[in-house]
């Protein structure tokens, strides 16, 4: 990975919640919801571009797979297949635990 790719990586990891968050405003996103590749892919792209850093397509492709492996291993996101993930984050679950139904 180049030094800029590196660099925006960097700022995903640290900015993870903010992404999360950014995520969820552009998309139908909640816990234990379906979350596809492209969609996610496409998501680096935008929010990246949000914070005036350009990154082109295959880069921005290469991150999606470097961050979901980092999203991986902290469990926010669960391998479904190669297509995506499951959220496996509370804080966008419709329902908490002890709220009445």
């Amino acid at each position: 990975m180049e030094d800029t790719t590196s660099k925006y990586f960097t700022i995903l990891k640290d900015d993870y919640i903010i992404f999360l968050q950014y995520l969820k405003a552009r998309f139908p996103t909640f816990h234990n919801s379906n979350l596809f590749f492209r969609d996610f892919h496409y998501a680096i792209k935008h929010f990246l571009e949000t914070k005036d850093m350009k990154v082109n397509y295959q880069d921005s492709e290469q991150l999606a797979r470097e961050f979901s492996e980092f999203l991986e291993s902290k469990g926010i996101l669960v391998k479904v297949n190669d297509l995506g993930w499951k959220l496996n984050y509370t804080d966008f679950a419709t329902v908490k635990p002890g709220d009445p139904f």
